[in-house]
């Protein structure tokens, strides 16, 4: 089992930007956690980063070209505004999950609705890093 783990804009900024919120560990910090993860799994996973909504799209393609198994997503303030993201999910046909780390819910009143969940098998936000962890577990039940 193979699954791709896509992270949107500003996630690369993770341990820096807003520790209230996020905390202070990084991307790099969460890409060890979940390869440990995964390892311990038997599913093999990748990481992509992106400020840029076309390669986010681009990629999502890719894992369906390249048969990948499934998708983690935190499409971060993308969430909230891209259709586009939303319908490529839908076009790649693969199994995604959307992922936050803070509870989206419970912060500013626009960032409470997200036009990609509807594209997805489920959303996970507000455990932090557990959301992906979570994420992987459900992804390898099927």
């Amino acid at each position: 089992m193979k699954v791709l783990v896509i992270n949107g804009p500003n996630m690369n900024l993770l341990g820096q930007r807003e520790p209230e919120i996020y905390g202070t560990k990084t991307l790099e910090d969460l890409e060890k956690l979940l390869t440990k993860e995964a390892e311990d799994l038997h599913i093999e996973v990748e990481f992509f980063q992106s400020n840029h909504e076309g390669e986010i799209i681009d990629t999502i393609h890719r894992a369906m070209i390249e048969k990948i198994d499934g998708i983690i997503l935190n499409p971060a303030a993308l969430t909230h505004y891209s259709y586009a993201i939303h319908d490529a999910i839908k076009g790649a046909g693969v199994k995604t999950i959307e992922v936050h780390m803070s509870n989206i819910s419970a912060r500013e009143e626009f960032r409470s609705k997200s036009v990609i969940a509807p594209a997805c098998m489920g959303q996970i936000s507000g455990f932090g890093f557990d959301s992906y962890v979570t994420a992987l577990y459900l992804l390898k039940r099927g």
